[in-house]
């Protein structure tokens, strides 16, 4: 069982605060080139009181390298620490199974993948004047290849933070599963909260990330492994920065569109927490034959 195969170790809730700590350590230093960069762009004029426009400052790709470097060096603390702090295999982290099951990643990834580009041809056809055409060779070829490389890694982390880590250390603790899963919801939802989005969209925002952390949640607690959070989040993310990008997205990337209409957000909220969820949650369910769901999340 997904988390409860670290209680069999000698691992305490207190342990998984130390690790949280240690994590922070890294976090901090995988920050150092971003911070300098915008240090760098406020001495030569910039308003130092707008971090948003310090950010744009940077050349896009450059921005979106530096953006991102901060969760591969935490994912080098993730390793770290539960190797020579909770001595056990990195396996743990990811799967109940013997080895994690890449096949599930994949194919996540396609699902959420192919439904957020048909979302964007479709809402393109509804509202073409909200879009700008921003394709260009030069600036895409480096943003693939870099998205690429980078992108799931960052997604990758944070669901090996969240769904795994954290979630396995409450479970040490609560000794159920239902604590875990919200308490995991919430602190992902407000590991978005600086994001750019909350500006333009307030705090009604945060019932979109909550959410979507819940839905990962519960998907990693069924299928007991993390491969298909992993899969969906990569796809989220990079298909995103990909595709379309606006003025208030986190990833501000050169994508082949550019939004610039009105976003609604609780249409947002119900097409993805109302009707995309769980319609692939039950094709995961019907792939995958979940059974006994209701005692696999409490």
């Amino acid at each position: 069982m997904f988390l409860e195969q670290v209680r069999k170790s000698s691992n305490t809730f207190v342990s998984y605060l130390l690790g949280v700590f240690i994590l922070l350590l890294f976090t901090v230093i995988g920050q150092i080139p971003i911070s300098y960069a915008i240090i760098a762009y406020a001495e030569v004029g910039i308003n130092p009181s707008d971090p948003i426009g310090l950010l744009k400052a940077i050349p896009s790709n450059q921005r979106l390298v530096l953006q991102l470097l901060p969760f591969l060096v935490t994912l080098i603390g993730i390793v770290f620490i539960n190797r020579f702090l909770h001595q056990q295999s990195f396996k743990k982290l990811i799967s109940s199974r013997n080895s994690p099951d890449l096949n599930r990643v994949r194919f996540a990834f396609l699902v959420w993948g192919g439904i957020t580009a048909i979302l964007l041809v479709v809402g393109y056809l509804l509202a073409p004047s909200d879009y700008i055409f921003n394709f260009k060779w030069t600036t895409f070829l480096p943003l693939l290849l870099l998205g690429t490389l980078l992108i799931p890694i960052q997604t990758s982390t944070e669901e090996l933070l969240f769904r795994g880590y954290l979630m396995q250390g409450f479970g040490v603790l609560f000794k159920n599963r239902w604590a875990p899963l919200l308490f995991t919801s919430v602190l992902f939802g407000s590991l978005h909260f600086a994001n750019p989005e909350v500006d333009e969209f307030g705090l009604g925002i945060m019932i979109y990330y909550i959410g979507t952390g819940l839905f990962l949640g519960v998907i990693t607690l069924i299928d007991e492994g993390l491969e298909l959070a992993i899969g969906f989040h990569a796809a989220n993310n990079l298909i995103g920065a990909l595709l379309m990008s606006s003025e208030w997205t986190a990833f501000q990337t050169e994508s082949i569109f550019i939004f610039n209409g009105q976003p609604n957000l609780w249409a947002e909220i119900v097409l993805s927490l109302g009707i995309c969820y769980p319609l692939i949650f039950f094709l995961f369910k019907r792939r995958y034959n979940w059974t006994a769901i209701t005692h696999k999340l409490i």
